[in-house]
């Protein structure tokens, strides 16, 4: 078959039905175009036919037989200088997609309307059909406009606002799923279709199989990996896996809350064998049939705060607020699914190039695994789509494909499918909260209650009701977790680990108590509040035009009904205290390697800002190598400890370079300097240590509310993040734009859901699980206050969980602001709003 790609006409051998994206990928190298979802919904795999984009995941090698294709890698386009400008972009797995479609629709306009920006509603339209999960729709706004304005058509143009964005923007950053050694093979794995059973046999038509099974040889969720086959193609190595004969001795599943429900873990040795969801070691506890708990460490004279509440309670007492809240399960789904290339040498070196947010951490668990000196595994992790919490650590593509490219003694290239990327590889678990709040005569708190019953399948650990510690003062209050155990897929963390749930609920509750009490729901959370950070972002709050012009609570009428809601929130400080950054001048630029890896948030651009400062050099003089090990430790990408270790280890290592002299072959190595009065914990666990203060945000929402349809509309957000020193701002605010908008997404939109019969996952494709595209997204303004950490080496702490904790129960405010329902579920689905505001 005959094609021009970008420019050149070429042969290329395909099967007439095979996809346009494997034909680009597989056989001409071009890897720009992502197979990121598969059903034409994500747009990762956009590229031009005859000058029009086209999905090509959905389009057949047949359709554009002589015909002229267009690639990222074929463009030389003002909108891709915009979106590295504007900072239209953060993990990049997308961007060539959007940059392709962007292209066509700025061609397309300046030449009907010249070089004027089109409406924000008019580039909503037009990228309608792509989804960027680490929501950077603000930058890809601005990146559209200005290129519609003409603002970057000289090859001399705005700075990047990252390092690596041209890389990003011309489909030249490689990704696991970009790797393809010589002699490579396709590893697949072989999941159960059971959601409790013990597995009696395998039959794989297959010379290079992998057992993944667990000792008990028992399957305790559908999807549960059983085996992995590898072969010359995905294609075959696919037909392989279905043709895969199973034999199963039928359990007993459990698959909802029934106290009666048969037992995910037979005896109490399987139970200390069941997987964790939390981010921290999960604490003992008792168990009761499937239910676990309660974990209550963090409550604070627990029995006086029950006492008080029943007390209210029976007296009828107004100032108590009591409620249940449900949120449903959040899946990760970050468009690069989790993948891994292996290879193992002549020598017995284990090689992985993994999608992963802890190259260090891959290493050390992987040399555990497979009994191999540290110095022995070699991990790399150029460029990450994407992570949020799912990929730390060796997960199961890693030991498939590790496993079968021992056996093969070939490489071997594991990648989830979307379908097996929403059922087996994270999600925030559901949960189900009973909250009561009582306020004193004077209005503060006097008493509160949480008992939190986390659904994360077959995995323990839930911890969402004792983070209630960490809000409003030290009133008496009982915190109790549960884990509802069931055989469904295990959850992992995801960004900001339980505070989503319990200030869904918490901050709805606080909301009514300042409607009851006909009080400012600000001014009531300042007044609870008392670090001095979130006092100023209160402030700052109240004083917006947004908060003082909102309308009265359910005063609304008409169809459409406006509404401003407030939810305030803090995290953790949590830094990785054995970071250090390597500086070498090396040909007259100064070198920064440090075995860290970035999954989005810019940390190449932070080390190259803090060591181009310290030295005074441009920032073209600094060259960042990170994502690999084989270097000095680095921090892992999670907790939000990421700046926070690497940027004072950088300065560190910058201030001893220019004391030693910038002469070439100069090495130093910088590390993370101690705070000011230490850390709450005295040693790091896991690279983890706890630092001293609480980072705060406070988000207020606005929405428009159709009584019609049910279709909740965010219009606008503030952001308010307290989180000290920003060490570069448009990457800053890039991240807090992404978490505003998951957190709207989590809001809305985001639901899993499985077979009650069967437990198997039926949200398997981006088309049936809701991501929040660039038209479901409101605008969002972020404010940053910058003081009260100045113990902390840096000044700065981490912000990529607090700008989307409290977001979903700011928009839960908002709804309530506009029609006088309070919602209880998540997502807040438009049969929810209209039988809430029916019932009303």
């Amino acid at each position: 078959m005959k094609i021009v790609v970008n420019g050149e006409p070429i042969e290329v051998d395909a099967g007439a039905d095979e996809a346009m994206v494997d034909v680009l990928r597989e056989g001409l190298g071009l890897t720009g175009a992502k197979a990121a979802c598969r059903t034409g919904v994500c747009g990762a795999c956009t590229i031009m036919v005859d000058g029009a984009p086209h999905v090509s995941c959905l389009l057949p090698a047949a359709a554009v037989a002589e015909r002229e294709v267009t690639t990222v890698e074929g463009l030389d386009h003002p909108v891709q200088r915009a979106f590295a400008a504007h900072d239209g972009l953060q993990c990049g797995y997308c961007t060539p997609g959007l940059v392709v479609q962007a292209a066509a629709f700025v061609d397309d306009w300046r030449a009907r309307n010249g070089d004027t920006a089109p409406p924000r509603a008019r580039v909503a339209a037009a990228m309608a059909g792509h989804l960027c999960r680490c929501g950077a729709y603000e930058g890809i706004h601005a990146a559209i406009a200005a290129a519609c304005r003409g603002e970057h058509d000289g090859a001399a143009t705005v700075p990047p606002a990252r390092v690596e964005a041209m890389d990003k923007v011309t489909g030249r950053a490689r990704y696991t799923t970009d790797v393809r050694p010589p002699g490579l093979l396709e590893g697949v794995i072989v999941r159960s279709a059971r959601a409790h059973a013990r597995v009696t046999s395998v039959d794989l038509p297959a010379d290079h199989v992998v057992d993944l099974l667990p000792a008990d040889r028992t399957v305790r969720y559908a999807g549960q990996p059983i085996a992995a086959v590898a072969a010359a193609t995905r294609a075959e190595a696919l037909a392989i896996a279905g043709r895969a004969a199973i034999g199963y001795e039928p359990l007993p599943a459990a698959l909802d809350d029934d106290p009666a429900a048969p037992p995910v873990y037979e005896d109490q040795a399987a139970r200390k064998r069941a997987p964790s969801h939390s981010e921290g070691m999960s604490p003992p506890a008792g168990w009761q049939g499937n239910v676990r708990g309660p974990v209550g460490l963090l409550s604070r004279r627990g029995r006086t705060a029950a006492r008080r509440v029943e007390a209210a309670r029976a007296a009828a007492d107004p100032r108590l607020v009591t409620g249940g809240f449900t949120t449903a399960v959040q899946a990760h789904t970050p468009l690069e699914p989790h993948a891994c290339v292996a290879r193992w040498d002549d020598s017995g070196d284990l090689h992985l190039h993994v999608s992963t947010q802890a190259v260090g951490v891959v290493a050390e668990q992987a040399a555990k695994r497979w009994g191999l000196p540290a110095g022995r595994v070699h991990v790399v992790a150029e460029h990450v789509g994407g992570g949020f919490g799912a990929k730390v650590g060796v997960t199961v593509d890693t030991v498939a494909a590790a496993e079968l490219a021992r056996v093969c003694g070939a490489p071997v290239r594991v990648v989830l499918g979307r379908d097996e990327e929403l059922t087996d590889a994270g999600n925030r678990p559901g949960t189900r909260t009973e909250i009561a709040l009582l306020t004193d005569d004077a209005g503060d708190l006097a008493a509160l209650t949480v008992d939190v019953y986390g659904r994360g399948g077959v995995a323990v650990g839930s911890a969402v009701a004792l983070q209630a510690r960490l809000m409003y003062g030290k009133a008496p209050r009982r915190l109790r977790d549960y884990d509802v155990v069931t055989n469904e897929p295990p959850g992992a963390p995801f960004r900001g680990p339980g505070a989503p749930p319990l200030l869904w609920a918490l901050e709805q509750a606080v909301d009514e108590a300042a409607h009851r009490r006909g009080e400012d729901p600000i001014a009531l959370r300042r007044r609870w509040d008392g670090n001095p950070k979130r006092r100023a972002l209160y402030d700052r709050a109240a004083a917006l035009p947004l908060w003082t012009g909102r309308p009265a609570t359910g005063a609304g009428s008409g169809r459409f009904r406006r509404g401003v809601g407030v939810a305030a929130a803090n995290w953790i400080y949590v830094v990785d205290p054995g970071s250090e950054v390597e500086l070498r001048v090396e040909d007259g630029l100064v070198v920064a390697r440090t075995a860290t890896q970035d999954i989005g948030t810019g940390v190449r651009g932070v080390i190259a800002a803090v060591v181009a400062e310290e030295l005074g050099l441009p920032a073209g003089a600094v060259r960042v190598e990170i994502g690999r090990t084989g270097t000095v430790h680095g921090p892992g990408a999670m907790s939000s400890r990421g700046t926070a270790s690497i940027g004072p280890a950088a300065r560190d290592a910058a201030r001893r370079l220019r004391e030693l002299g910038l002469t070439e072959g100069a090495r130093v190595v910088g590390g993370r300097r101690g705070d000011r009065r230490g850390y709450l914990t005295p040693f790091a666990v896991a690279g983890m240590a706890l630092g001293r203060g609480l980072s705060g945000a406070v988000h207020v929402t606005e929405v428009e509310v159709d009584t019609r349809l049910g279709v909740i509309r965010p219009l606008r957000v503030w952001a308010g993040i307290a989180a000290g020193h920003i060490y570069a701002d448009r990457l800053a605010r890039s991240q807090c734009e992404g978490g505003v908008v998951q957190g709207v997404g989590y809001a809305l939109y985001e639901e899993r859901h499985v077979d009650p019969a069967t437990g198997v996952v039926l949200t398997t494709g981006l088309d049936d699980y809701h991501l929040p595209g660039i038209g479901d997204c409101p605008e969002i303004e972020v404010h940053f206050h910058q003081q009260g950490w100045d113990h902390v080496n840096g000044r700065g702490v981490g912000i990529g969980e607090v700008s989307t904790i409290g977001v979903a129960a700011s928009v839960g405010n908002a709804v309530h602001n506009a029609t006088g329902w309070r919602p209880r579920d998540l997502p807040i689905r438009p049969d929810r709003l209209l039988e809430g505001i029916t019932a009303r």
